[in-house]
């Protein structure tokens, strides 16, 4: 059975048609900027917008409670007074400690622990080498004293970093 031309030429219009929405619609999916690619980057930056809501709301459930407990506990406020301002109770003593470096000639020798013997073996070979001579000791000129690195300076209700 010949099927008019007419008829045919008709299937050959819908088949293009069909193979032309196809593509435009393949287009709109992957290639428009409102598909695929712009979902999948719309979903990252939610993910990362989530992340940093969630760690600014712990920060300002750590900010609320510092707040409450500004408000009615007295410990948070002597904290704060002694951390930042450097404040002291008047029945304290304040002392303040100064470090500087210790120079090499002031450092002690130390001493070098003694060598364990060996352990007892049940024949011991003869000594073929002298054994070695003691070692020289420095003079006592240079084992000096340390001094001292820090010096007290009781001053009652004083604030540090105000001499």
């Amino acid at each position: 059975m010949a099927h008019p031309p007419e008829q045919g030429f008709k299937l050959q219009l819908l088949a293009v048609a069909l193979i032309a929405a196809l593509v435009f619609l393949h287009y709109l999916l992957w290639i428009d900027e409102n598909g695929v690619r712009q979902t999948h980057t719309l979903r990252i930056s939610i993910r990362a917008q989530t992340e940093e809501n969630g760690e600014l709301t712990e920060r300002n459930r750590a900010l609320m409670a510092e707040i409450e407990d500004l408000k009615r506990g007295l410990m948070a406020i002597e904290e704060r007074a002694r951390a930042d301002m450097g404040m002291i109770r008047p029945d304290e003593t304040f002392y303040r400690l100064l470090e500087k470096p210790l120079s090499p000639q002031a450092t002690p020798n130390k001493p070098t622990p003694p060598a364990k013997p060996p352990a007892p073996t049940a024949k011991l070979p003869a000594p073929t080498a002298k054994p070695p001579a003691p070692t020289a000791k420095p003079p006592a000129s240079a084992a000096k004293p340390p001094t001292p690195t820090a010096k007290p300076t009781p001053t009652p209700g004083a604030l540090p970093g105000r001499d």
